[in-house]
């Protein structure tokens, strides 16, 4: 992706089975689960740069020792922070015959990397966060995956029951209405076992017993709207991983006789413990994986599913492109746009050269230069056969040597930092970010190159049309792998603002052209919507488009793009939503190209989007 957006987070749960002796004898160390933790961050590095945290629980302590442990880094190398300090105190207690009281070398870990959306990036907003208790059970440990678009109307409830959250983000705000569950269980249990004459040591340990994770989860979540996946540790050791009912949030979990592991993503944990891929499940929209102390496994129905709309933009790309579906899907998002790139060509492959933008859309190219090769292969067959009495051997052997042309062309130079001020300046910085091959093109050639999508078309614009037209190409086709983002997110992606999006500033550039009478109205028809019951709201914003194809809109984001500068001719083409279903099946959530959001808040925070757009507020909508 061209344009950098921040994204999603990421998060580890593992749950050793067996005592710390058996990895020591097994494996040679008793920092096991630590070090495996360590490899399952680093491999989820790709989800989270701006903080990572660790938490873990070590079990059946007596009072006075310590049984909780978090660090947390906000710094320029979170993770290798984090596990530097770790190793730093497990060596030194090393030293020490208590060595195995170590509240670091736990039996329940829970690591979690950080792409802030929103807010500050401070050591206060990176995960996990902690709510402590002088009882075990009452101590809990929340990290997540998460948006919630009613966030504010969770923190208000909290407020009604006389609480006084010390925070507004919506990580404290969901672990503190679970916290407030944990309270009420554990209350109602104590109070039961007082009545049956159990003294108070003897209650905590039943308590820990008899406590019901998922009817706690079952009330702490049957108000929130949003995408979700949440981890949460109880200080006793009962352990919880929790899915939205769309299944808008990714989550996979793996079991042996040894450990319960659950990550963001497949591969992470096919890589760090050697599983295979169908040892690894997915767990299911509106599902909870619940982890007892004494080492039970289940997977509970908290939530009822409604219609599965798996985040499409996983597949495009956030997540590591090294899962086996993953990568099958993203060739597939290259192979159909092939249609419409040599419709645009006018079946010129001759002269004209493929390549992409580094580095997430390479497998896309893959996908798109297979299919090249192909036709071009059908192409051969179907003229030699055709011409079998008339073809001559130059003709013949020309046939044969017939192949896409590739090219590396775009290189990601540096990821230069815009220290300076003066926006002049800063946007020469931008503007050299990318880099080129020179003498990779000639001046007869089109130039096709992908992209995994294109949301703002600012790097575009300013810095790799620019330098790619330094080639003289005759003509740059630029390919998004996506379709046309048209609609905010607000489940966990940094696309809030609609006036960012290149394909809505394209849309109102045609309707101010064609003098249509639309952006009032639809801003009388926002505010109206915004009065209404949440779950009655309707996504109003769709009429904007609705007088505009996808070829009018892609035609005028070349002209936004085209610079007075450029001399090359440009064309933008995006993936259809037909071939991006077709590619991607299982993960069918495409409100930010169509507008169909998954949950009812989404409907909301995009009439209010508008509004906000429409007003010259520069704010999220939720």
């Amino acid at each position: 992706m061209s344009d950098q957006i921040k994204h999603e987070c990421g998060i580890a749960l593992i749950r050793l089975l067996k005592p710390l002796e058996f990895y020591q004898k097994k494996y040679g160390t008793k920092s096991y689960g630590v070090n495996k933790m360590y490899l399952m961050m680093e491999k989820q590095h790709n989800r989270g740069q701006d903080g990572a945290g660790y938490a873990s629980i070590k079990l059946d302590t007596s009072p006075g020792e310590k049984y909780i442990y978090r660090k947390r880094s906000a710094g320029k190398q979170p993770i290798q922070e984090i596990f530097s300090e770790i190793n730093k105190r497990i060596q030194e207690e090393s030293k020490d015959e208590e060595k195995e009281k170590s509240p670091c070398l736990g039996q329940l870990m829970l690591g979690h990397v950080r792409y802030g959306t929103f807010g500050k990036n401070n050591i206060e907003s990176v995960h996990p966060f902690l709510r402590q208790n002088n009882w075990k059970h009452r101590n809990l440990i929340v990290a997540g995956n998460f948006n919630m678009t009613n966030n504010q109307e969770l923190f208000d409830n909290l407020v009604k029951l006389g609480q006084h959250p010390k925070d507004k983000a919506d990580g404290i705000t969901i672990m503190e209405k679970i916290g407030h569950f944990l309270d009420d269980a554990v209350l109602k249990i104590y109070r039961k076992l007082k009545k049956e004459g159990i003294g108070k040591i003897e209650a905590s340990a039943l308590i820990e017993k008899k406590l019901n994770v998922a009817k706690i989860l079952k009330k702490a979540s049957k108000d929130w709207d949003g995408g979700y996946a949440m981890a949460g540790l109880i200080g006793h050791g009962d352990a919880f991983f929790l899915r939205d009912p769309a299944g808008i949030r990714p989550s996979y979990y793996f079991k042996n006789d040894e450990a319960v592991v659950i990550a963001s993503e497949r591969p992470v944990i096919q890589t760090v413990f050697n599983a295979n891929f169908d040892q690894i499940k997915e767990l299911g929209p509106g599902q909870s994986i619940i982890i007892k102390k004494s080492g039970d496994f289940s997977i509970e129905k908290v939530l009822e599913p409604t219609e599965k709309k798996s985040c499409s933009f996983e597949r495009i790309y956030f997540s590591r492109g090294s899962d086996a579906e993953i990568y099958s899907e993203r060739k597939n998002l290259g192979k159909y746009l092939f249609p419409k790139i040599l419709e645009r060509l006018k079946g010129d492959l001759i002269n004209t050269v493929f390549s992409y933008i580094p580095n997430t859309a390479e497998t896309s190219f893959y996908g798109l230069v297979q299919e090249v090769q192909n036709y071009m292969h059908n192409q051969a067959i179907r003229e030699i056969v055709d011409n079998k009495k008339k073809i001559t051997k130059e003709r013949l052997g020309f046939l044969f040597s017939s192949k896409p042309r590739i090219e590396r062309v775009a290189i990601k130079d540096a990821k230069l930092r815009t220290f300076i001020a003066d926006d002049i300046n800063r946007d020469e910085l931008v503007a050299h970010v990318y880099d080129i091959t020179y003498g990779s093109i000639k001046e007869t050639d089109n130039l096709v190159i992908i992209d995994d999508s294109i949301v703002r078309g600012t790097t575009l614009q300013k810095s790799i049309l620019k330098i790619l037209d330094r080639l003289n190409p005759k003509k740059i086709i630029v390919v998004s792998s996506a379709p046309q983002i048209r609609y905010p997110d607000c489940y966990g992606i940094d696309m809030a603002r609609m006036e960012d999006f290149i394909a809505f500033r394209a849309v109102l550039e045609l309707i101010k052209e064609n003098k249509k009478d639309v952006l009032e109205k639809t801003y009388k028809d926002c505010l109206k919507e915004l009065k209404l019951p949440v779950g009655k709201m309707k996504n109003k914003v769709k009429a904007i488009y609705k007088g505009f194809s996808s070829d009018e809109i892609s035609k005028k984001i070349s002209e936004i793009l085209k610079e007075e500068t450029i001399n090359a001719e440009i064309n933008v083409i995006f993936q259809t939503i037909e071939g991006l279903h077709k590619a991607c099946p299982n993960n069918l959530g495409d409100w930010y190209f169509t507008g169909d959001y998954p949950t009812a808040g989404g409907n909301k925070v995009v009439n209010q989007a508008y509004v906000n757009f429409y007003e010259g507020i520069k704010k999220r909508a939720y």
